[in-house]
């Protein structure tokens, strides 16, 4: 790990001058903190609260799980918009709380790791010590928000900055102002511009990032953090031999750093040079935490990409449509993987080692392509961009733009050979498409984008662990925290659980329905909420749960499982506000019956369509394919990349019926969260055709070639997602 920085006396000087309000010293101190400004010196003193507070909360729930959780444990995993990074976290059924990013889905990445890995009870008592004797700069009179202020404390002692960073990412956009305030007092400080960097980068503002930290880097350009970040931002934004130069320069100064080790051995993969990063990976491996000491995030996940990798090198020129990952992969690896999980898997192969007839990855100028699959590239960087969440808190991926444009091209072109009764080769078998064939092209070309994140079916996961669940689980608001990303929902979420409590007491309590009513109109924040509940409820105590329904169009009458929304808090005023969906085999059986029913239906009138020039037939087919996907969002099958993988599919497949998707999707929504908090299929559609700006397709789509032949293998795949297409194709914007 990188040191955390300058001394803590030199950072308080620093900033005593340049900030003067308290509040803003305690946003400061916060930034300083999660960007490792500050060092932490702690020592674990378990002491008592006197009150329900986050950290007992927290505690609670840890001991929750070790009772309840089986051996082996159940999984869950965070899942939302794929432009940001999202990850699974290991969970017993009832969970409501986790130390999660919402839009993390599995776990895997340094940026997301579950502290609840990590040695979650040491970590609770340091807070809660820290908390209460105030040993930490800028203390505050309320103990809420101390105990924030202490948790990213101890996170950032722990070693565990980017778990901090997202724990307060809410922050970030006060903290930002404060910095540039305090800058211009001392123009010259190159923690502020590091820390600065970091914001932007949490937020997704790459430009401001990129600014932030080459100041930095001006000030000294050995500066090991800021390369460390500055390389991880350029990685997770697809500029991967960027990334590899800082990581490559952060080892020069700091040869032992595991972060910057581990995200050069992953950039080499991801860009098809095996041997380079597998050297690294090895190296990180070598690196044993000693007796007592725990180890580092990317030691506990560097197996799982060493073993991924082998795979990958051994079927660099084996053509696609012959082997399945989800097959190949052993089910406890696959298992252990999503969940992020120690490396501990009984009776393991490993896989072969490189062999060495396999050559590595070779770079490709866009020129060596013929000009057709240069406008084909072109083509899928501009549908790519249309798939980019406009929402703080997501950076713009250009490689996963890149490989989800051409998702949506071959699943364009698939479909409409499955319209013309042609059949596909797909796993090693010559047949019609299937419904998840069409959604297996989106999932290659997401998986290989970046080979750090298990893109993996959950119902092919052990039976044993699907029958426990994969929790799909989302925090909106935790103590004093709000997940900036969900915002918009905020309020439509409160509508519902209005209704539904009106629901409740109209069933349960008719006579005090009108004082219910009156109660709830006077509600206009979901933090309200409780205390309402408390009033005219017994049962509630510290908290209660409302479930959405999925209504089948297959079964009218019929209803599935959708979201579970909780709401709980503590004595003080403190509320855990989260949404969950599980995924279990009996749920995920029931919503595959519809998907079934849905694309049986769109085949059908998709031949019609061929044969027609109709508008009703292709709104029809429209209205099916969003209708499709609504069930797919809402069963999340996927332990990563849900979201993106099935926009593609809807973009591809609306181009297969002759409409292109002309717009963006609108700042602040959420497509999977729209899906999901949706009343219906019809009404999720009309949403969506509503941004879509849906267009008669250009002819020149049927001049393109071929995507499936023009990239069989997955050297071809990485090949083309490597190439720097920008000259010509910014030509063309």
């Amino acid at each position: 790990m990188a040191p955390a920085g300058s001394c803590c006396c030199c950072c308080c000087c620093c900033w005593g001058g340049a900030v003067s309000a308290a509040g803003a010293a305690q946003r400061l101190l916060v930034l300083l903190l999660l960007m490792g400004a500050l060092p932490a010196e702690l020592h674990p003193r378990a002491l008592a609260t006197e009150y329900y507070s986050p950290l007992a909360l927290l505690k609670q729930e840890l001991q929750h799980r070790q009772q309840e959780a089986p051996a082996g444990g159940g999984g869950c995993s965070t899942q939302s918009g794929d432009w940001g990074e999202q990850y699974p976290a290991e969970c017993g059924e009832s969970s409501f709380l986790n130390f999660h990013d919402p839009d993390c889905k599995p776990k895997g990445s340094s940026v997301c790791d579950s502290v609840l890995s990590l040695n979650t009870e040491k970590i609770l008592n340091q807070a809660k010590s820290v908390a209460e004797q105030k040993r930490f700069p800028f203390a505050t009179d309320n103990d809420s928000t101390n105990e924030e202020l202490a948790l990213a404390y101890v996170l950032i002692g722990s070693g565990l900055y980017d778990e901090a960073i997202r724990h307060f990412s809410t922050m970030l956009q006060e903290a930002i102002e404060s910095f540039k305030e305090a800058l211009k007092q001392k123009v010259d400080f190159i923690d502020a511009y590091k820390s600065l960097g970091q914001a932007y980068r949490e937020l997704g503002n790459f430009e401001a990032a990129t600014e932030s930290f080459q100041k930095a880097l001006l000030l000294n350009q050995n500066h090991v953090q800021t390369l460390q970040l500055r390389g991880m931002m350029l990685y997770h934004h697809g500029s991967l031999q960027e990334a590899i130069k800082n990581f490559k320069r952060c080892l020069q100064l700091e040869p032992y750093n595991e972060v910057c080790q581990y995200m050069k051995g992953l950039s080499h993969v991801a860009m098809g040079q095996f041997y380079e990063g597998i050297k690294a990976q090895t190296k990180v491996m070598l690196n044993d935490p000693l007796p007592g000491q725990k180890a580092s995030p990317e030691y506990l996940k560097v197996k799982y990409l060493r073993e991924y990798s082998r795979y990958l090198h051994s079927h660099l020129d084996t053509p696609l449509t012959e082997y399945n990952i989800d097959v190949d992969l052993p089910g406890s690896f696959k298992d252990h993987w999503a969940k992020n999980l120690p490396f501990l898997i009984e009776d393991y192969e490993e896989q072969p080692g490189l062999q060495p007839h396999i050559k590595d990855v070779l770079h490709q100028n866009l020129e060596g392509y013929k000009p057709e699959v240069q406008e084909l590239i072109c083509t899928a960087d501009r549908l790519g961009s249309l798939m980019q969440y406009e929402t703080p808190g997501f950076l713009p991926n250009t490689r996963i733009h890149r490989a989800m444009g051409l998702a949506a091209l071959e699943v364009m072109q698939a479909v409409q050979r499955t319209w013309t009764n042609s059949k596909v080769r797909m796993n090693g078998k010559t047949r019609l498409m299937q419904w998840r064939d069409m959604f297996d092209i989106a999932v290659k070309w997401r998986r290989i984008a970046d080979p750090d994140q298990p893109v993996l079916w959950l119902d092919q996961m052990p039976a044993r662990s699907l029958s426990r669940g994969f929790n799909n689980h989302i925090n909106l608001i935790r103590g004093q925290v709000i997940n900036m990303r969900y915002l918009e929902y905020f309020e439509k979420i409160l509508h519902f659980i209005k209704d539904r409590i009106l629901v409740y007491h109209g069933a349960n309590n008719p006579k005090g329905l009108l004082d219910v009513r009156e109660a709830l109109e006077k509600v206009h924040k979901v933090e309200d909420l409780l205390p309402i509940m408390k009033q005219f409820n017994t049962k509630t105590k510290d908290g209660f749960t409302v479930n959405t329904k999925v209504p089948s169009l297959r079964d009218p009458g019929k209803e599935y499982d959708g979201l579970t929304i909780t709401i709980t808090g503590d004595k003080v005023g403190n509320i855990l506000f989260s949404v969950e969906t599980q995924t279990t085999e009996e749920r995920t059986q029931l919503y595959h019956a519809e998907i079934d029913a849905l694309y049986k239906d769109l085949t059908a009138k998709g031949k019609v369509l061929i044969l027609s020039s109709e508008f009703g037939e292709a709104d029809a087919v429209c209205n099916l394919i969003l209708s499709l996907v609504y069930y797919f969002y809402n069963l999340m099958p996927l332990s990563r990349g849900s979201s993106v993988i099935a926009y593609s599919v809807i973009v591809g497949a609306m181009m297969a019926s002759g409409k292109e998707v002309a717009g963006k999707i609108p700042k602040g929504k959420l497509v999977d969260f729209e899906a999901m908090t949706a009343p219906g299929s019809e009404a999720f559609s009309k949403i969506a055709k509503s941004w879509m700006n849906l267009k008669s397709i250009s002819p020149s789509y049927k001049m393109l070639p071929s995507v499936s032949e023009t990239f069989p293998t997955l050297r071809s795949m990485i090949e083309v997602l490597n190439t720097d297409s920008s000259p010509r194709c910014l030509k063309k914007l």
